[in-house]
């Protein structure tokens, strides 16, 4: 980041990249403010204001006019400013002269959807305004589902309402406004030029460095807290003989490094639950609801201690958890979800590589409910079963439950209610 001395002359214009609207104003004091500050929000708005009728583009103004209307001094702005830049509000470009020019172009903030799937602003969210508050924004945030189970889709589509005509062709306007994000542009903790030219050339191809490695070393020094000094240790002592980083070896090497420096304690991650906008509406007490319930509200970690019969994971299999929550992105419950069905088809082993082919047909069918990994691993099941074993050894196979859909639905007594409710306590 190139920093330029403001001073209260120097000249601003503001440039709309995107379309603004109310909800966005929701997001930015809700979801935004709590991380970035009132000071930063309220110069975005400034900003903002600041546009002309169109919204497209605003006129000249110097810097002195931001300082009276918001009351602050300019160091103050400038720093609010950064925070904007930061987290991917802002745009800043310079133009020297004996007054100097900014341009400041707006973009929109993520919906609230893509904010609290981000790892990264979801936790300093939660940091910043603590459990009780991050579950009320997100109740606010959250779709109610509405069963549509006993309704029928009567969707006109686009040719049973409009006749056919003949299209004069059209040259494409790439000028229209549309809606821009930045994004989060970041370098969580490290800075990787500087970790690469700590470490010799002949110890470490950095030709072969590629730009999902780095992604790969931004993410788990996220996921580990890690700054440049430790990476470059744990980075040297990952490198193959072929003089490349070892993956399966760095992700071992940071785990290590984390559980000592943090007393034996893991990483937050695989303690992560099932997102609430996620879960399927309480109120269903059928076997196969409260199978949906368990797999929802209990994290990867706490249900595979379950499944152990409360003996903690293994190391190998944590790193399984964190494969599945870092490499494939899957949420919370479809982890438990691919974890069950994975146990109970392969003899109660969790072997990496079938785990791998799963987690990446689910990530490629975009699986993300419970529901939907249910719904998944019933066919592939009926079709494995469907394609005959060409061996001669009889594998027995133990099928989950919730594989068989004709479920009756009977409610349960006070005393199966009580009896429920306790269970998942102890495995919470």
């Amino acid at each position: 980041m190139l920093k330029k001395i403001v001073l209260p002359a120097d000249t601003y214009v503001v440039i709309n990249k995107t379309i603004l609207n109310d909800q966005d104003r929701k997001i930015l004091t809700m979801l935004y403010q709590p991380i970035i500050g009132s000071i930063s929000t309220n110069l975005y708005f400034s900003l903002w204001s600041n546009l002309d009728r169109s919204e497209l583009v605003s006129t000249e103004y110097n810097h002195h006019h931001l300082m009276s209307n918001m009351q602050l001094n300019l160091d103050e702005i400038i720093e609010a400013r950064e925070k904007l830049e930061g987290i991917g509000l802002l745009k800043v470009f310079f133009r020297e002269d004996s007054i100097n020019h900014y341009i400041y172009q707006l973009y929109s903030p993520v919906s609230s959807y893509e904010f609290f799937n981000n790892p990264i602003l979801n936790t300093a969210f939660y940091s910043s305004v603590g459990k009780a508050e991050y579950e009320k924004t997100l109740s606010y945030f959250s779709v109610p589902k509405i069963n549509l189970k006993d309704y029928e889709e009567i969707t006109c589509s686009f040719h049973e309402i409009f006749s056919s005509c003949a299209l004069t062709p059209l040259e494409n306007n790439n000028n229209i406004r549309r809606l821009n994000k930045l994004g989060l542009d970041f370098v969580p903790k490290i800075d990787l030029n500087n970790v690469f030219s700590l470490i010799p050339e002949e110890m470490l191809n950095q030709r072969g460095i590629t730009k999902e490695m780095r992604e790969f070393l931004y993410k788990l020094s996220f996921i580990y807290n890690l700054d440049d000094e430790a990476m470059i240790s744990l980075i040297r002592n990952s490198i193959n003989e072929r003089h490349t980083i070892d993956k399966k070896l760095l992700r071992d090497n940071c785990r290590k490094y984390y559980s000592f420096e943090h007393s034996g304690k893991l990483p937050s991650l695989v303690f992560r639950n099932q997102p609430e906008y996620l879960r399927k509406p309480v109120g269903d007490i059928s076997k196969r609801a409260k199978l949906i319930y368990t797999f929802e509200t209990t994290s990867p970690y706490d249900f595979l201690t379950f499944k152990n019969n409360n003996v903690k994971p293994t190391k190998t299999d944590v790193s399984i958890l964190e494969m599945l929550l870092l490499d494939f992105n899957l949420n919370p419950g479809v982890v438990n979800v691919l974890l069950d069905y994975v146990l109970r088809i392969n003899d109660n082993k969790l072997t990496k590589n079938f785990i791998e082919v799963i987690a990446s047909q689910w990530k490629r069918s975009n699986v993300e409910t419970v529901e939907e990994a249910m719904k998944i691993a019933e066919k592939e099941y009926k079709n494995k079963k469907k394609t005959p074993e060409k061996t001669t050894k009889k594998i027995i196979e133990k099928t989950p439950d919730w594989f068989n859909k004709d479920f009756e639905v009977k409610e349960m007594t006070p005393e199966e209610v009580k009896a429920f409710e306790e269970r998942l306590k102890n495995i919470k």
